[in-house]
């Protein structure tokens, strides 16, 4: 079953210590972090903490797993932390836990699942083979709480040397992959933040957060531990340097496919909205979500169509985003906002539409708002603007900038017909058909296509190619907060 806890963190509490960025990471592009270890360490003791977000789930070919981080060892026996991504269904997209080094290896499975791609966990693996109690020689933590059920639960021997903090065999700490024999198995797909890695204690997740008092969500805090020889703290803050330790150990880690534009503003303080890959609008899923829930193509020959939709629902307040259509054989996609409860698949045949979803249909460059039309073309390149209104129930679009059918989000002019909501809460949804290449999305945390201008809404939130519409706002849960 898989756990949606009370305590998952979606980025809205008001927590007063903020997480300003995460890195992307992609598997597709083999992008990771590494650094050799150069002088051992404690073995025996150690703790790992991270935030992470995941954007893909139960995918096979990323290596058998999202690794969180990994120590590698000739063998390829080593430590890892990963989300579960293999053949066995039993395992698929639980946490799993290798604790081992040469030829030795402990690994175990947890019984919950771990698909929520809409939040933030916090994952706390603290290692202590010292202890007598074989069950204490590892815990694992899960937003602020231990996990006790598991699917498989292999301990490691008493006083069992781990791989990581070993500072020979050429072993080399991961983020968001391993390696052996210079290939990288297990890349991560997804947001990755505040990892803070002790070497010498096995640690309590209260060293790195707390539960809210009103809430009761785990929510993220400043970490202040004795850090030792290999401890490390990575907050990517330098889009430069995304490597950069900050624990004043000096021990930063080497970018693999990584550049300055892998910078995100989605953290566990500030939950960004992306595309959702769980959900699924037919029997036989025909699109594929990547590049941190940012971009999604049809991957389905003839006249299939498919829908995906956003994680963030919109109640009311005033939201923009921007995204491009990506080349492809095909022509045809239709982009919006549907109603939450809206069958989105229906929206290929669009006559079918009753529910009065707001579509814009790149074939012919149509706003299709049950059945009327209007608009401009729309081709490769070309980026789409999206405003939606949830207080006047509107929504306007611009093409490059212009907006189109006389719309005008600010004053709410031409608010009739194409423009007009008749539901009570969107969501943004996108349909896309057979070969038709993709669509990059920008909702504001993490530019899923290159933004030359640089434009933030009000508060300082999202990096958009065109000026946000005054009272509208990039889709984030510190926004959601004020106006949601």
């Amino acid at each position: 079953m898989e756990t949606l806890q009370r305590t998952a963190n979606r980025g809205s509490l008001s927590t007063g210590y903020d997480i300003d960025n995460s890195v992307k990471l992609e598997a597709d592009n083999t992008e990771y972090l590494y650094r050799v270890i150069a002088s051992g360490g404690n073995r025996k003791t150690w703790t790992i903490s991270a935030w992470v977000k995941r954007t893909e789930i139960s995918d096979a070919s990323h290596g058998g797993g999202h690794t969180i981080f990994g120590v590698n060892v000739s063998g390829n026996e080593g430590t890892i932390v990963r989300f579960n991504t293999g053949t066995t269904a039993a395992t698929l997209d639980t946490i799993q836990i290798d604790i081992g080094a040469g030829g030795t290896l402990s690994r175990s499975h947890t019984s919950q699942v771990f698909r929520d791609t809409s939040a933030w966990y916090h994952i706390v693996l603290a290692v202590d083979t010292t202890q007598g109690t074989a069950t204490d020689r590892f815990k694992l933590y899960v937003n602020g709480e231990l996990v006790t059920s598991y699917y498989s639960r292999n301990n490691p021997a008493q006083n069992f040397d781990t791989s990581n903090n070993q500072a020979d065999n050429s072993c080399t700490q991961h983020i968001g992959a391993y390696t052996s024999s210079g290939t990288a198995y297990g890349k991560f797909c997804g947001y990755i933040a505040e990892v803070n890695h002790v070497d010498g204690a096995a640690l309590a997740p209260t060293a790195f957060g707390e539960f809210d008092d009103d809430s009761g969500i785990w929510k993220p805090k400043k970490a202040s531990p004795t850090y030792g020889t290999n401890g490390f703290y990575l907050d990517y803050a330098d889009a430069a340097d995304l490597g950069d330790d900050e624990s004043g150990n000096g021990l930063d880690f080497t970018e693999v496919n990584i550049s300055a534009s892998d910078q995100a503003t989605d953290s566990p303080t500030n939950n960004f909205c992306i595309l959702n890959p769980v959900y699924q609008a037919q029997a036989t899923k025909y699109h594929t979500v990547s590049n941190g829930g940012t971009f999604v193509t049809g991957n389905q020959s003839g006249t299939a169509w498919d829908a995906v939709a956003g994680t963030i629902p919109l109640f009311k307040g005033k939201w923009y985003f921007e995204l491009k259509k990506d080349g492809g054989s095909g022509t045809n996609m239709i982009v919006g906002a549907g109603g939450i409860d809206e069958h989105l698949y229906n929206w290929r045949t669009l006559t079918t539409i009753t529910t009065g979803a707001k579509l814009y249909f790149s074939y012919n460059g149509t706003i299709y708002a049950n059945g009327q039309g209007g608009g401009a073309s729309w081709t490769d390149n070309d980026i789409i603007s999206i405003a939606i209104d949830q207080d006047n129930l509107g929504i306007y679009y611009a093409k490059n900038g212009a907006w189109i059918n006389s719309g005008d989000p600010e004053s709410g002019a031409s608010l009739t017909g194409a423009n007009t909501i008749t539901w009570g809460t969107s969501i943004p949804a996108f349909n896309v058909a057979n070969n038709v290449g993709g669509l990059e999305l920008n909702f504001g945390g993490f530019d899923g296509f290159t933004v030359s201008s640089g434009n933030a809404d009000a508060n300082g939130y999202g990096n958009f190619e065109y000026a946000v519409p005054s009272g509208y706002y990039a889709i984030c849960t510190k926004n959601l907060a004020e106006y949601g």
